[in-house]
């Protein structure tokens, strides 16, 4: 549940706390990706003592390996993965969209080929929700269909359908499914058409999710096109449910994002940028001074200069 605790008079950013089963979280925030249950890179603690308050696991991957009967045996996700704060799992929709090669699309769902194995699995709209229930996630995400930036309207068009289709039939049988304190959302689609991001903002918007997300954003167009469309979508949407913007991690993007009203990201630039040795600075002119140093903050009151992470991150022990 989402409550506004200030808006801004200078534009749509606002501040607020989205409650959970386990516990609020202070909006706007960002959800690390913890893809198979772990923050690459890092420990549970180490993530918490960044300030991460919500972290986002990925249903696809969970659900393949190592399944869902192993993390209910451990006691739900949470227990899995040690993690006591809140937890959002994504349907896994995106990542069965990005295997081109290997999936079918119909109205019943998406029949895909693990590209591991080879073997054929069939994802529905409420085996999603199933899977994501029983893994005892805090937020659930409903399964979509999400095109490229660079699909045709027809295609884009088909998506929204297909997307408000699921939306619905997820809706109703959702009251069966969840568990104690679960809270559904809703995803908007639509591509880079305004026409298309009204309509399925309206439809989407309709149905009593618990928060509306933003889907289909951030897969290929240009920053001011996905500004462009955050411009004439966010407006419409309920002032009173949260609005995640799924997939979006740049610092200069989610800035944008918040002042048209945004309240939450997620996405794996941070641990994925870090893992290829790059920081982001203020300056970069006095990268690798000591006596101008830019200091990076770890979360724990420590504070070190550029020229050193970058002397680290590129040092090679031959030992």
């Amino acid at each position: 549940m989402f409550t506004l605790q200030h808006q801004s008079t200078k534009s749509q950013a606002r501040a607020g706390i989205f409650k959970t089963a386990h516990g609020g979280v202070p909006t706007p925030f960002f959800l690390p990706i913890a893809t198979r249950g772990a923050v690459k890179g890092l420990t549970m603690a180490e993530v918490k003592n960044l300030g991460a308050s919500i972290i986002l696991s990925n249903t696809y991957h969970l659900w393949l390996k190592p399944g869902v009967e192993i993390i209910r045996a451990a006691g739900g996700l949470h227990k899995f993965m040690g993690w006591p704060g809140p937890i959002l799992t994504d349907s896994g929709g995106f990542q069965v969209f990005s295997l081109s090669k290997y999936r079918k699309v119909t109205d019943s769902g998406v029949e895909f080929k693990s590209p591991s194995n080879g073997a054929t699995h069939h994802l529905t709209p409420k085996l999603a929700l199933q899977i994501q229930a029983d893994l005892g996630s805090d937020i659930v995400m409903v399964l979509d269909e999400c095109v490229a930036s660079d699909a045709g309207k027809d295609v884009a068009k088909e998506a929204v359908a297909r997307t408000t289709l699921w939306a619905r039939e997820q809706a109703e049988v959702w009251p069966k499914i969840k568990k104690s304190g679960q809270q559904l959302f809703g995803i908007v689609q639509g591509s880079v058409y305004k026409d298309l991001r009204l309509q399925s903002a309206a439809e989407i918007s309709s149905l009593p999710f618990d928060g509306i997300a933003i889907g289909g954003l951030a897969v290929g167009e240009e920053a001011k096109e996905m500004y462009k469309v955050l411009d004439y979508t966010v407006p419409v949407l309920p002032p009173d449910k949260l609005h995640y913007l799924m997939g979006v991690g740049y610092p200069e993007n989610i800035l944008e994002a918040v002042k048209r009203g945004i309240d939450c990201f997620d996405c794996v630039i941070p641990t994925r940028e870090a893992r290829h040795g790059r920081v982001y600075v203020w300056n970069r002119k006095v990268v690798g001074d000591f006596k101008k140093p830019n200091l990076v903050f770890d979360g724990k009151k420590k504070f070190y200069s550029t020229l050193y992470l970058k002397s680290a991150a590129w040092a090679k022990d031959n030992n």
